[in-house]
């Protein structure tokens, strides 16, 4: 039998991950950055998918190895099992007596043809939790449909309501099709632990890619019942709330949120356009909605007067929410994300360190374990095996 010994509110819990590419393994990871050990199973040859998605670095044998993978699979072991062959099944088949939680992200019908149905390991082992991310779920007109994350997101709206205004619809700029069906796959598999604590018993889990993207519409799809219209791209600024957008500078560009009236006034001193706060244009956040291009006409010409910093300082000191636009060489930079601990050095096969991103999940008064690397392809197989006793 498999055990446990990492640090974490999770710790305890062993997860048996057959899932490739994003959604899920980014899923299991955010539960093995909060102490579960997750096995990896991957197929013999190329194992995961995202072993072959750029960018790359050269290992010490020159091999050709993923950042991308890297960047989604730390605190992880791997094996390679090929689950149509009789000898890896009995592996899997011991591998899943010591596991809590089976995260796959086949097309749905695919787990029931590989012999692990939720009928087989329900009545097997019944203390497993079974997690299934998938394009469309396991119900369904589309169940059987393959999925990626560009697809849900023009599905699911995200992509008709990004971009500049009057222009093409735009991909958000990271997966978030993926990540926010791991996100919540990660929040249902805990929810299940926390039932199974109760009833003994394990749950099947059923997370959508698309379900997720619908889930993340908030006040689009509000506004589209209340006001009747289709909402469209607007470009950076809030739909409902104004001033709360990006704003030009004398040489650069800086983000304002004005919430609230209070708020206004603070930002309307900070510019010395105080008198504004008496224009009936301005008057609400409804009004200042509406007559959001003349409002934005009238800061930007304001802001024109000073550099990105000294406004920043201005209106930090006034108490108006602001932030610089960042890229990524500001980001790695930056005091507070660095403070946080928000980037680690990650440890490459060929001996060098990149920065990739932390868990943004902290416990006040626990001390941060060290991450492990990304595995390699069937690293742990006689680890694993020595363990079980194989």
């Amino acid at each position: 039998m498999l055990s446990s010994k990492k640090k974490g509110p999770l710790s305890g819990l062993i997860i048996i991950d057959l899932t490739r590419i994003l959604a899920g393994p980014y899923c299991s990871m955010i539960l093995a950055d909060l102490g579960a050990r997750v096995i990896k199973v991957e197929m013999p040859g190329n194992g995961d998918d995202a072993r072959q998605v750029g960018p790359f670095y050269k290992g010490l044998n020159g091999e050709k190895n993923s950042a991308y993978f890297l960047s989604i699979n730390r605190n992880k072991e791997s094996i390679a099992l090929n689950l149509k062959s009789p000898e890896d099944k009995l592996i899997f088949d011991k591998l899943l007596l010591s596991a809590d939680i089976l995260i796959e992200n086949y097309t749905p019908g695919t787990i029931e043809k590989l012999g692990y149905g939720w009928d087989f390991l329900n009545k097997t082992y019944p203390k497993l939790i079974l997690a299934s991310i998938s394009g469309f779920g396991q119900t369904g007109p589309y169940r059987e449909l393959p999925a990626y994350d560009m697809v849900v997101q023009a599905m699911g709206g995200i992509l008709s309501i990004t971009g500049e205004e009057g222009g093409r619809p735009t991909r958000v700029g990271v997966s978030i099709g993926d990540l926010a069906a791991g996100m919540f796959g990660a929040i249902g598999v805990q929810a299940a632990i926390i039932e199974r604590n109760k009833t003994g018993m394990g749950k099947h889990l059923d997370i959508s890619m698309l379900d997720s993207q619908v889930a993340l519409l908030e006040n689009a799809l509000s506004r589209y019942q209340i006001e009747g219209k289709i909402p469209e791209p607007i470009g950076s600024r809030h739909p409902s709330i104004t001033p709360f957008g990006v704003f030009k500078a004398k040489d650069g560009f800086l983000v304002l949120a004005a919430g609230n009236n209070a708020v206004f006034q603070k930002l309307c001193d900070a510019i010395k356009q105080t008198e504004i706060t008496n224009d009936h244009r301005f008057l609400s956040n409804e009004s200042r909605c509406i007559n959001h291009v003349d409002l934005k006409t009238i800061i930007e010409n304001s802001l024109m007067e000073r550099g990105v910093q000294e406004w920043m300082m201005i209106f930090k000191a006034q108490g108006v929410p602001v932030g610089p636009l960042n890229d990524l060489s500001d980001v790695v930079k930056d005091p507070q994300i660095n403070a946080r601990g928000m980037l680690i050095d990650t440890l490459l096969s060929n001996g060098e360190k990149i920065l990739t991103a932390a868990s943004p999940v902290k416990f006040i008064g626990d001390e941060p374990f060290a991450p492990s690397p990304a595995p390699k392809l069937d690293e742990h197989r006689l680890s694993l095996l020595k363990e079980m006793g194989l």
